[in-house]
């Protein structure tokens, strides 16, 4: 088994690079690696070692999560995650998960989150797809006069100093989105100072800004098209900010298509524009992946909805602390001894715990083992959210 270990400040080049290379990219230059080389929190970034060669990495940010019922709590932003080529499938990826999960619940983390490159590999480490997301195009297409829009946007230096204090504002209404740790903001920064193409607009309303997007015009292969802006971030503190943004970016001049790669699930633009034909959903794609690292902390901190209480049986392999059987009631979430109604792996309650799938549809997959069929209903209600969960920050 390879060696882990946190990397010294010094290798942490190294890491990025082994890093890159897995995604078959070089070496960042001395210019890219003078903003990225900030991106590091201290002490974790791991690699492992197998006769002294550093042959994987991993990293994680310290933020947090908000929960079902608006609590927010400690998780993992796990990234950069990579092994040499030439030592796949020898349980270097595990042991470098097995020594990042220990160290978050050492921390007092209660969640892990990341985006998967290769979504295949991350169930059997705890990981389930938790929130997801919509791929949107607009070709043409104005707002309705009766959709609720107000305030004013401005364009602003894509170094604005306000982004974060926005996001932060913004976010906390929204169950499944994190904090954006400043080594992330790094990276933000680097985006724009490598490349003058980033345009950041900002919207103000009663209450001062409340939120932002930011955007790339690109050339199309299409000579009868413009420009295409592809949006890389947007952050909106209500929909109606939301709507006032897109208004925004659908009336710049000389664009044919408006794209955005992560909108929530339930923002509405199809039916926000006279014709829905202008709007195209592209794809439903996978947005933050959960893993419960403390089960119980989770499953208590968060509020649930109107329905007779069940017992569900959770298996955690890989941390035998979360096994057992949880009473989930209206009112609160603990361990229990009696017998269980259902039962679910660590990755399969991930993908439950934001409601991102009902009960009664992983069932229905076999993602859930059923002893009690009443009581899908009952979790149904117990884990359905008003709102869809949205992270809508990628990392």
């Amino acid at each position: 088994m390879p060696d882990v270990r946190p990397l010294a400040a010094d290798e942490v080049r190294a890491a990025h690079t082994l890093f890159r290379a897995a995604l078959h990219r070089g070496p960042m230059s001395a210019d890219q690696w003078a903003f990225s080389g900030r991106s590091f929190e201290p002490g974790r970034t791991l690699g492992a070692f197998v006769d002294g060669r550093m042959v994987g990495t991993a990293l994680a940010w310290s933020s947090d999560l908000v929960v079902p019922g608006g609590a927010t709590l400690p998780m993992a932003a796990v990234t950069r995650v990579g092994v040499r080529t030439d030592f796949r499938r020898r349980g270097v990826l595990r042991a470098l998960m097995r020594e990042q999960v220990d160290d978050v619940a050492e921390r007092g983390e209660v969640f892990a989150g990341l985006h998967a490159t290769e979504p295949v590999i991350y169930g059997r480490f705890g990981y389930g797809v938790g929130t997801r997301a919509l791929r949107v195009a607009a070709r043409g297409a104005r707002l309705l006069p009766s959709v609720p829009t107000g305030g004013a946007v401005r364009v602003v230096d894509p170094g604005f100093p306000g982004l974060p204090g926005i996001y932060d504002r913004a976010r906390r209404s929204r169950v499944g989105s994190i904090a954006r740790p400043p080594e992330w903001w790094v990276n933000y920064e680097r985006a724009w100072g490598v490349n003058e193409n980033l345009v950041v607009a900002v919207h103000s309303g009663d209450d001062g800004d409340d939120g932002f997007v930011a955007w790339r015009p690109s050339e199309t292969a299409d000579p009868t098209d413009t420009t295409t802006l592809a949006v890389e971030d947007f952050v909106a503190a209500t929909p109606a900010v939301a709507y006032a943004l897109w208004e925004f970016l659908l009336g710049i001049d000389l664009v044919s298509c408006v794209r955005a790669f992560m909108r929530p699930l339930d923002e509405s633009l199809t039916v926000a524009v006279p014709d829905p034909r202008t709007v195209s959903i592209e794809d439903v794609v996978d947005d933050l992946w959960l893993r419960l690292v403390d089960v119980p902390a989770a499953l208590g901190a968060r509020v649930y909805g109107d329905a007779d209480p069940v017992v569900v049986e959770v298996a955690d392999p890989f941390r035998p602390g979360n096994d057992g059987c949880y009473r989930i009631t209206p009112d609160k979430a603990e361990r229990c001894d009696d017998a269980p109604a259902v039962s679910v792996g660590v990755e399969v309650l991930a993908m439950l715990y934001f409601g991102a799938w009902s009960w009664s549809s992983l069932a229905e997959a076999g993602r859930v083992t059923v002893d009690d069929p009443a009581a899908l209903a009952h979790l149904d209600r117990l884990f359905a959210l008003e709102r869809p969960a949205f992270c809508g920050t990628y990392f």
